[in-house]
């Protein structure tokens, strides 16, 4: 039997559609993201790109990009390490968004706008601060619906297992933290000083990432 070989497919662009290009890139850059083109062939098309911080994927919006209703796209998630750091960092810049909200334990019925666990949003955090389960929404002038989603600890599978990857400082200072108190219990079981902490660090890192079993 021949081995079928698999082509790497990576995602790296969404389409915006928005009725107002000047607006929308005023929108868009006053979320801090990257504004990586922008240019137009005479009075019937203009592209541009913008690149969310961290993001390997960038998002285009612009004039006659898409034949999509402007406000069409819905549920675009930004995952964060840190759900009120994110959410706090768009109110300094002056934009609105949904307190911090998680979801009531499966229902999928209700008024609330829905998202990956249902509609119905309690407000807070998650209590057990599990990872997936924290939000807080946005949308951009047009409508088009904007969420973020804390994540701290991947799923088995979500990831390759040979790639480790954090996106930003304050998501790898997160996972830093949680090794340097997995590494703390790790002595304590042991009794004794483990000198070899950079490695236990870093396996304990990237096993998490993976969703693989921590290392004791």
């Amino acid at each position: 039997m021949s081995s079928l070989r698999t082509v790497a497919m990576k995602l790296e662009v969404v389409v915006i559609p928005v009725s107002d290009v000047d607006r929308a890139k005023e929108f868009y850059g006053s979320l801090g993201w990257r504004l990586d083109a922008d240019f137009d062939a005479g009075d019937d098309f203009r592209v541009m790109q913008f690149t969310p911080p961290g993001s390997g994927c960038s998002v285009i919006l612009g004039k006659n990009v898409t034949a999509a209703a402007p406000g069409a796209a819905q549920g675009l998630y930004l995952i964060v390490s840190d759900i009120e750091a994110a959410r706090d960092e768009l109110l300094r810049r002056g934009v609105a968004i949904s307190e911090v909200f998680h979801d009531a334990g499966g229902v999928h019925a209700g008024t609330d706008e829905p998202f990956l666990f249902g509609r119905r949003r309690v407000s807070n955090p998650d209590p057990e601060r599990r990872s997936y389960r924290s939000f807080a929404s946005f949308s951009d002038p047009d409508g088009n619906g904007w969420l973020f989603q804390e994540v701290t600890t991947r799923l088995p599978g979500r990831v390759d297992a040979d790639v480790t990857t954090f996106t930003s400082p304050t998501e790898l200072a997160a996972a830093l933290r949680r090794a340097e108190a997995a590494h703390g219990e790790h002595e304590k079981r042991t009794g004794q000083r483990d000198a070899n902490w950079p490695d236990w660090y870093a396996e304990f890192m990237v096993r998490e990432q993976a969703g693989s079993e921590l290392p004791s």
